[in-house]
Order: structure tokens, then C-alpha cells, then sequence
């Protein structure tokens, strides 16, 4: 399968996104990064230089790296890249097509910037449910604030809340000036141009960190097609709840007449924050003036259902091909027996041990210096735990370094359930689960009575409302090391993640890929790192090879394990 080849340098750069200057982070000097694209089975290489005061990881939302939870960037498979190195990931989008995102996961970064769009187009001889668009466009949505993401953290650790946004960002740029009183004049903003007549695929990601977002643009259908590798069934909608963490796809058609301008909007669901609203202009070449009048209304604001209801509308296309030219719907989840049963439930911020923490089952993740994966890898005792409960325990809360110990191969059940005041998203690294329910209230037994056990839509990132759960259906056929988190970043950065552990036991099957050959080695394992030098010099030479290769070298394990006794 054919390579595809980026370097990256992450720096700070000073940008004005809402008329105030301030630090973000860019890549190769934009702000957002570029769009990653590849083709489904692509090898995919990534030299990252870090350029930052700090150290920095990059995830890939959505990208289930098969076999190889080495390259997920996050700090339980992964020692962050220290400032002033580089590092490169390289992984195969294996079975894959469709709208995804990367953004920094470790510091609080992702608040800076540092993200950008991902593509994964299909093979030629897979058919698309749909005509080729005419053009392709992503939009990076998302929440922001005037504060550095130093400062937002800070004020997370001791317990003082974000707060709402001081504006909503279209692609790193601010809000059209709809309203003289709210917005103030000088401020630059997204402008996307097209032609009468035409259709073009709109790939929309919550790039935020705490903020569901409302995505609607005046006088047009947005026509659902697929949300994070999945083809859905094909709706059109006036408007769509997009929550953090989460992408779609919508075709819209530039059937209007073109007199002028139309607003694109994102405006913050389920916070009154009017100053918050982000604006872009939909420009026909045939535009005659500019856009006039007040924005299209948010809908349904004071009904709590709706937004709930629209979830429950998306479907999966069973009948369609995606990454391969079997049907989505041939593999039928809901006649598969599941194995193990996980009921996970969150609380509000709470103290524990005087530090302000969130929760999963009354565990707050305690992320050690050492990665997960590399203890497991070296058989490191002392690291981790595989004792997560699964399902609420009755005592205190606590900070802890426990693991989901899953069955390779096993057909998993999760519920999560919102006990928090505001919408959270949830994600699994690895894996598409199959979202089959979400409902008001606490979940029982009799919840599964209101399954979808058909078509479900299959994606990577879920939202939960407030005192209400949500259900998924996820098959473990990914060996590896995988986070599970909370996606609005405050949440995430006090504890409200965990980590499923997948090993296969039958050691004679390669189901996992061998620890790369630039593994950087951190905390108890700090020993096995070699010299930087050769990493340093970047891109003087083509991007490593994708199959890598590994000597381990006798008396260094022998080493290290006697310093770990």
C-alpha cells in the first residue's frame, strides 16, 4: 500500500482571533494545521518537531491505528516528545474511510490550537452512496478563549471553572460582524466561496474543548452522509447539535438564488452566551451584496429533547460499502452475545485528597511517568492495575491507575451515565463502537428493551446529556492498549478517563506490531532511551519505513528488569 509523507513543526505564533492578540499554536506557521489526507490501507508517516516551551503528543481522533496502539499519542501508550526533539508516527489507516480530526492531547494544549482536519478517501473499486462532490470542505468549529491554555489549566487545577467561551472560531477565525453592538470591526473571518448550482461535501469537527455546537447554514439542507467512517442514512436536516470531539459530513447543494450572502453559523447549545456565537459567509460568485439580516435562529433552545431526539435520528447505511465492499450492515451486532457488561458513571468535579478531581466509578486516572504500554511491554509491575470496577463502587472516591481488562475477541457492552449538569462526550480510542441507545434517566436492565439493534450508527465519539446515559456496543478485535475519555477537555485533564487493556493470549498470532524503533523511553524505563542526535535532523533524509523492526538487546532487559526489582 502507498506512503504518504508530512512534516510538521508545532510552534507558537501570534494570532488576533477575536481581536485580542495571543499565543497559539500552529503548524508549519498556520493556525489551524493542515489537512491530513490519505486513502483507506495508506501508510500514513508524521515527523513532528516540537517547537514548543513544553512537551506534546498529537492523537488522531477517530483513527484506529489496528494493531498498533503505539502510535495513538497519549500519554498511556506514549512518553510525550520533549521540547526541542522530534518524533515520528507512523501508522496504516487500515479499513478506514471518512472525517476525522488530530489536535494535542497532553497540557491542555488542544485550547492553543494545534489541530487540523483528517481525510481518509475511499479506494477506487469501493462505490460512495453518493455522486462526487464538486468541492470538499472542512470547517474547524469550535469554542475559544482569550486566556493561554497555561492559564486556563491553572484555573482548572484550582478549581475555577471555564466559564463560557469568549467567542466560537471557524477555522482559527472569528465571527462575521452580524451585530456592530457584539462583535467589534477589524476582526477577520471565514469566508467560503462556491458556484450556483453546485454541491460540496462539508466535513464539520468540534475542534472545542467544553462547548456543544449548533452548525446550521441560512437558507440551505444540510444532507447527512457520514459522521466519523461511517456512511449514514441519508437525511436532510435544517441544522445539526455537533458535540466536542465529534465530525460530520453533510452535501449541500448552492440551490439558492444567490442575491447575496448567506451566514454559516455555530452558536453554543445549551449555554446563553450570545456574545459566544461563531459566523462565517457562504459567498455565491454570483453574490450580488453582502448578508443582511439577523442570524437563523437556534432551534428548539428550551426543549431538552430535541437535540436528543436528533442523535436518536442518525442512522447507519446497512446497504453501503465503506472501507470494504462488504455491506455496513453484514455485520449484524445486534445477534452477537455480550461478554462483559460496563456501567460507567460520572460525578461533577469533587476533592479528593484535597485536589479538585473528576470521576469514572469513583476513579479519578492517575497517569504515571510511565506509560501503560510500555510497562506492559516490559513487564513492568507496579504501574498499573487491571481492577477497574464495572459499575459504580460504594466508598469514597480515589486516585488510581486502574485498567479495563477486556477480552480480545469479546463483544462489550458501556454505559455511560451522566450524573454531571452539562452535555459530556465520550471517546474510545481503537475501536468504531455501535451507539444503540440514549435516554433521560438512570439506566436499568429494562433500558435495553429500547436498543437499536440494527443500524445503529458505528462512530468514535458519543455524547452524553445531563442526568441522562447513553449505550454502546463496542467488539474487541483490536489488540492493544486504548484510551477511553471524556472529550471536554476540563473534565478529561482532572481524571475522567481510563484505559482498555486487549491482549490476545494466543502469543503465536501477530496481533499486535513490535514496539517501534523510536520508542522515547520516560520515567522508570528513562534508562533505554538513546541519544536524540540522529532524531534531531529533520527531514534530511526520507521518512523511516513503515515496517519496523526491533533488536532487543539482552543484557538491557536483563538490566532493567533487575532495576525493577
Amino acid at each position: 500500500d502507498p506512503y504518504v509523507y508530512y512534516d510538521w513543526t508545532l510552534s507558537y505564533i501570534t494570532a488576533s482571533p477575536l481581536g485580542v492578540k495571543q499565543q497559539v499554536i500552529a503548524i508549519n506557521g498556520h493556525f489551524p494545521g493542515p489537512i491530513l489526507e490519505a486513502t483507506t490501507n495508506w501508510n500514513v508517516v508524521v515527523n513532528v518537531k516540537n517547537d514548543l516551551d513544553e512537551p506534546v503528543l498529537l492523537t488522531w481522533n477517530g483513527i484506529q491505528h489496528r494493531k498498533n496502539s503505539w502510535q495513538d499519542g497519549v500519554l498511556g501508550t506514549n512518553c510525550p516528545i520533549p521540547a526541542g526533539w522530534n518524533w515520528t508516527y507512523s501508522f496504516q489507516v487500515k479499513d478506514q474511510i471518512g472525517s476525522f480530526f488530530y489536535f494535542p492531547s497532553t497540557n491542555f494544549q488542544r485550547a492553543a490550537g494545534g489541530y487540523g482536519g483528517i481525510i481518509i478517501n475511499n479506494r477506487d473499486v469501493i462505490p460512495v452512496p453518493f455522486g462526487n462532490p464538486d468541492g470538499d470542505i472542512t470547517l474547524n468549529i469550535g469554542d475559544w478563549f482569550v486566556k493561554s491554555h497555561k492559564d486556563l489549566r491553572k484555573n482548572i487545577e484550582n478549581g475555577v471553572d471555564l466559564g463560557s467561551p469568549d467567542g466560537i472560531l471557524f477555522n482559527g477565525l472569528g465571527p462575521y460582524r452580524y451585530d456592530s453592538t457584539i462583535v467589534p470591526d477589524g476582526i477577520e473571518y471565514q469566508v467560503i466561496n462556491v458556484e450556483p448550482g453546485k454541491t460540496y461535501r462539508f466535513r464539520i469537527h468540534n475542534v472545542g474543548i467544553s462547548t456543544s455546537l449548533n452548525f446550521r447554514i441560512q437558507n440551505h439542507n444540510l444532507l447527512l452522509v457520514e459522521t466519523e467512517g461511517s456512511y449514514t442514512v441519508q437525511q436532510n436536516y435544517t441544522n445539526m447539535d455537533i458535540h466536542v470531539g465529534q465530525s460530520y459530513s453533510f452535501l449541500v447543494t448552492m440551490d439558492q438564488t444567490g442575491s447575496n450572502d448567506y451566514y454559516i453559523v455555530a452558536s453554543p447549545r445549551f449555554l446563553n452566551s450570545p456574545k459566544a456565537v461563531g459566523v462565517a459567509i457562504l459567498h455565491y460568485s454570483n453574490s450580488q451584496g453582502p448578508v443582511s439580516g439577523p442570524l437563523p435562529d437556534i432551534p428548539n433552545e428550551s426543549d431538552p429533547s430535541f437535540s436528543m431526539n436528533q442523535a436518536r435520528s442518525i442512522r447507519m447505511n446497512v446497504t453501503a460499502g465503506a472501507a470494504r465492499p462488504n455491506p455496513q450492515g453484514s455485520f449484524k451486532y445486534g445477534e452477537i452475545t455480550v461478554t462483559e457488561v460496563y456501567l460507567l458513571q460520572n460525578r461533577p468535579p469533587e476533592l479528593i485528597n484535597g485536589k479538585r478531581r473528576t470521576t469514572l466509578n469513583g476513579i479519578s486516572f492517575f497517569t504515571p511517568s510511565t506509560p501503560l504500554k510500555l510497562a506492559q511491554q516490559y513487564n513492568v509491575l507496579g504501574i498499573y492495575k487491571l481492577d477497574f470496577p464495572n459499575k459504580p463502587m460504594n466508598r469514597p472516591p480515589v486516585i488510581d491507575t486502574s485498567v479495563i481488562n477486556g477480552t480480545y475477541k469479546g463483544f462489550i457492552e458501556i454505559i455511560l451515565q451522566n450524573n454531571d449538569t452539562t452535555v459530556q462526550s465520550y471517546h474510545l480510542d481503537g475501536y468504531a463502537f455501535f451507539v444503540v441507545g440514549m435516554d433521560y434517566g438512570s439506566w436499568t436492565e429494562n433500558s435495553r428493551s429500547v436498543y437499536n439493534k440494527w443500524d445503529g450508527v458505528a462512530r468514535s465519539t458519543t455524547q452524553v446529556f445531563p442526568g441522562a446515559w447513553t449505550a454502546i456496543l463496542v467488539y474487541l478485535d483490536n489488540a492493544g492498549l486504548w484510551n477511553l475519555r471524556a472529550q471536554n477537555l476540563d473534565s478529561w485533564y482532572l481524571g475522567q478517563e481510563v484505559y482498555l487493556s486487549v491482549v490476545n493470549p494466543e502469543v503465536s498470532e501477530k496481533t499486535e506490531l513490535p514496539v517501534p524503533e523510536n520508542t522515547i523511553y520516560c520515567g522508570v524505563l528513562s534508562s533505554l532511551q538513546n541519544d536524540q542526535a540522529q532524531r534531531v535532523r529533520f527531514s534530511g533524509a526520507p521518512p523511516i519505513p513503515m515496517v519496523i523492526t526491533r533488536v532487543f538487546i539482552a543484557f538491557i532487559i536483563a538490566f532493567v528488569g533487575d532495576s525493577m526489582r
